[in-house]
């Protein structure tokens, strides 16, 4: 019904804006013809076998989606900024006796084309959001920017395959919990099905730390109506001047939803040099070693009803060899979010997320801690 909706105001709009010069007339001709325009319009998008989409520009059928949301924080002990990073956390430029502040760069736009070709169907996507720039003056981002060729290959930005996102715990703020690969990465990707719920996928993806090679990934994953499970595998190298050394790592993800309404989801990763696509950034190499990582999530969500939804994640990196940031550096990470979320619409979201982050410091031996509590509003479109 939403999608009708949009896509017959769409269909109105661009009946109105053709008929502008119209504005002033009130005869009854004209008022035939601008309803005749908007049944061409309606007429053209319906038609038998077409491709859903907002609107259509001549074989192409476009989708323009996204949201805009708002985020209002109150850092307890440290400013942890507009994406609520741990790593934060410690560092005396950032203890506060308690500190507000607000943000827009999650708001979010972006487009879906489909085209049939003689070759299958065509798709493009390009998303943007504000974390551009800083944050005093947010600045448009690229996260996606792709085309994928029938239902087999993708050329260009997305997740990497090795990032289990349909096991992602839900959060309000930006980054999630620690413990899970998160990164977007340009890459040429293959994927198909065995069948009965067996899926593959392989890629071939720019390295997220210094390489001059590109990283090779493969995953594979099963799903039924309760539960699902996929594992996803990488291997490359990552340098540091004239030091090279050997990445490779490995997820473990599933899911299962042991009761109406309720979801238990966990992932595993581990490996060595890839600290870098973890949420906690750990460094690839320390002292000319590969750095090695465990981490790990762990969610709990329970849908009450149609408006209400609530969880708890849990989030845990530990490294081999310290990472410095500013005057700390650390080897342990540690997050927990506690969230809701209601909609009273299909559309309009409001939010509310309690967020505990803990982190090490390997110079002093000391742990330190901090709280926030986060509130938003997302209005979809």
């Amino acid at each position: 019904m939403k999608k009708v909706l949009k896509g017959h105001f769409t269909l109105a709009a661009a009946a109105l804006a053709a008929s502008a010069g119209l504005a002033q007339a009130d005869t009854q001709s004209e008022l035939l013809d601008l309803r005749a325009r908007v049944e061409a319009l309606e007429a053209e998008n319906q038609q038998a076998g077409s491709i859903p989409g907002d609107f259509r520009l001549g074989g192409t059928s476009v989708d323009i989606y996204g949201y805009v949301k708002a985020d209002f924080f109150y850092d307890f002990d440290f400013i942890q900024g507009d994406s609520a990073f741990v790593n934060n956390t410690g560092e005396p430029v950032n203890a506060t006796d308690g500190r507000f502040d607000a943000t827009i760069r999650q708001t979010r736009l972006g487009i879906r084309t489909s085209t049939q070709t003689g070759i299958g169907l065509l798709q493009g996507q390009l998303e943007l959001d504000l974390f551009g720039g800083s944050a005093s003056s947010p600045e448009l981002r690229v996260r996606h920017a792709n085309i994928q060729i029938g239902d087999n290959w993708l050329i260009g930005q997305t997740w990497t395959n090795f990032m289990p996102i349909g096991q992602y715990p839900v959060s309000v703020e930006f980054n999630g919990p620690v413990g899970i690969a998160f990164a977007r990465k340009p890459q040429v990707r293959y994927s198909n099905s065995f069948g009965n719920g067996f899926d593959y996928s392989l890629s071939i993806e720019e390295s997220a730390v210094p390489s001059s090679d590109p990283i090779f990934t493969a995953a594979a994953q099963y799903s039924n109506d309760l539960f699902t499970a996929r594992i996803a595998g990488l291997v490359g190298n990552a340098e540091s001047g004239a030091v090279e050394v050997d990445q490779t790592g490995v997820t473990l993800s599933g899911a299962i939803t042991p009761w109406t309404g309720g979801l238990i989801q966990a992932t595993y990763v581990t490996g060595e040099a890839i600290g870098p696509l973890l949420i906690g950034l750990g460094d690839a190499i320390v002292g000319g070693q590969a750095n090695d990582v465990d981490g790990y999530t762990l969610e709990f969500r329970q849908q009450i009803n149609d408006q209400w939804n609530v969880g708890v994640a849990y989030g845990r990196e530990d490294y081999d060899l310290p990472t410095s940031t500013g005057t700390l550096s650390f080897t342990e990470l540690e997050t927990i979010h506690v969230n809701a979320f209601y909609s009273p619409t299909d559309n309009l979201t409001f939010s509310a997320e309690y967020i505990f982050g803990e982190r090490n410091d390997t110079i002093s031996g000391n742990s330190f801690d901090g709280d926030r509590i986060q509130l938003a509003v997302q209005l979809d479109f």
